[in-house]
């Protein structure tokens, strides 16, 4: 149940931060910061949900847990560009809001995972 939520919330993330992007750079024309932190946090939040994909061809529980803890660390390099580009006023308030909400969703949703692979062992 877990990992077919997880899947489901990484996917939809990633499409998320390209659709984020997308916007940024529409909003923001030949803006270098923009173009260098968007495509930043777009790369770590497309990565989130492709380790994810990664894990379902696990080849031990530990393999597993390693591609879900990349995962993780790409969810946190994820909210840091968001909370730059927040922080830098490209993202309103309401926006980085609600994706970085998301966020914290997925990277809570990794731990849950990842602790209790780990109690198994």
């Amino acid at each position: 149940m877990e990992n077919s939520t997880i899947h489901r919330l990484s996917k939809q993330f990633a499409l998320r931060a390209i659709k984020l992007c997308s916007y940024l750079r529409e909003q923001n024309k030949r803006d270098y910061i923009v173009e260098t932190l968007g495509k930043q946090m777009m790369r770590s939040a497309t990565s989130i949900g492709a380790n994810v994909c990664e894990s379902k061809a696990a080849q031990s529980p530990a393999d597993f847990i390693s591609k879900l803890k990349i995962a993780l660390k790409e969810g946190d390099e994820c909210a840091y560009w968001l909370e730059l580009l927040h922080e830098s006023n490209y993202l309103k308030d309401e926006e980085f809001n609600s994706i970085y909400k998301d966020n914290k969703l997925i990277n809570a949703t990794l731990v849950k995972i990842i602790n209790s692979m780990l109690n198994r062992s």
